[in-house]
């Protein structure tokens, strides 16, 4: 039987865009965005901007991602990245605890 998952080009730009965009909302970039905008009175220019800075910050995660997963295999990737987000959220309970 075959288990390997059918990527189409419409999965993953789909399941791409709707992580992206649940995962972005509200949080800092967009607080930080929402305030340089009503400081500045130009929201095309901030819109320009920050957008920018999410195409650029999104290519450095696929280039890295990319080059990962041509080095590691996926089981390995998967591993990785759990342990790392469990770092980081012990980095935050210990901030929240001290």
């Amino acid at each position: 039987m075959n288990t390997e998952k059918s990527w189409t080009f419409w999965t993953v730009f789909s399941s791409t865009f709707l992580t992206i965009f649940l995962a972005e909302m509200g949080d800092k970039t967009q607080l930080a965005t929402l305030l340089i905008s009503a400081e500045s009175q130009s929201p095309w220019i901030v819109f320009a901007g920050a957008a920018t800075a999410l195409i650029s910050t999104s290519l450095l995660g696929v280039l890295i991602g990319y080059w990962l997963a041509r080095r590691l295999s996926p089981k390995t990737l998967d591993l990785f990245v759990a342990l790392l987000l469990l770092f980081i959220t012990g980095l935050l309970i210990n901030d929240i605890i001290s």
